[in-house]
């Protein structure tokens, strides 16, 4: 791959373009224009992968082709694009998010009459173990969360401004916390670098283990939040997978397993 800006190629695979999508259409950019030939050479990708991705960004408007020496030839939009498309997507979300809103009352009713068994939902990637996150401040009443963690993985994972909203919105429902975690430089300043300004009450109450007694979970996060829901993530870059279970019974084992780890002798304050 001859790709010269690398950190430019993270930044689009976060503008909505796929990860190959971002690739092609910095190649263009890059070389000014270029035959699939000369795209799939650049980015090592191979020619018909590079042909669907030229199709799906014409059909997007984001590249247009003409045609030199009877062959196609592409080269990017004006990059104004990019934001058009972009708004174009918020403005389907917002339109399906009130038909969510509006057939929700059918859903639940639905739902409700499903027979009563634990509801298992798996979560993949960064986006998927974000919504995770965002579960955990869905409760819009006060409650105690309860978490395994190892925090230094978890800032490494969750981008600044989604921790400071998350932590905020903690802050406002009025969630308190207690956490086991490896005993590390890193995980002891936690509380400083991300609750900094946070009331008393409201700052994580933490205790620590020795981190031979984390092994692989040093990677990984189980929280039990809210009324009967746990969340067990895996931070792993290559495995990053996430499961919410709900369930009162599974709530409960859970929180016991907790208080009975919490009395442990192996903690430290």
């Amino acid at each position: 791959m001859h790709i010269q800006d690398i950190s430019l190629l993270k930044k689009l695979e976060k503008s909505g373009l796929g990860d190959k999508e971002a690739l092609v259409y910095l190649a263009l950019l890059e070389l000014g224009g270029a035959y699939p030939s000369r795209i799939a050479e650049y980015t090592a990708l191979n020619r018909s992968t590079v042909y669907k991705i030229l199709l799906n960004l014409s059909v997007r408007g984001l590249v247009n082709e003409i045609e030199k020496k009877n062959k196609l030839f592409y080269q990017i939009e004006r990059p104004q694009k990019l934001i058009r498309y972009n708004e174009s997507k918020i403005r389907i979300a917002e339109e399906s998010l009130e038909t969510v809103k509006n057939i929700l009352p059918n859903i639940e009713s639905l739902f409700s009459s499903l027979s009563d068994r634990p509801k298992i939902t798996y979560y993949e990637k960064e986006e998927g173990i974000l919504q995770i996150y965002e579960e955990h401040i869905s409760v819009k009443k006060p409650y105690e969360m309860l978490a395994w963690a190892n925090a230094h993985e978890l800032i490494n994972l969750l981008p600044a401004p989604f921790f400071d909203h998350y932590v905020k919105t903690k802050e406002k429902i009025g969630i308190k916390t207690r956490g086991i975690l490896p005993d590390t430089e890193e995980n002891r300043a936690f509380n400083s670098v991300r609750y900094k300004g946070i009331g008393e009450k409201l700052i994580p109450q933490l205790r620590y283990v020795s981190p031979e007694h984390f092994p692989k979970t040093r990677l990984g996060e189980i929280t039990i939040y809210g009324d009967k829901k746990v969340s067990i993530v895996n931070f792993e870059r290559d495995k990053m997978i996430g499961t919410v279970i709900e369930d009162e019974s599974i709530h409960k084992i859970m929180k016991m397993i907790f208080e009975l780890s919490w009395e442990s002798k192996l903690l430290r304050e």
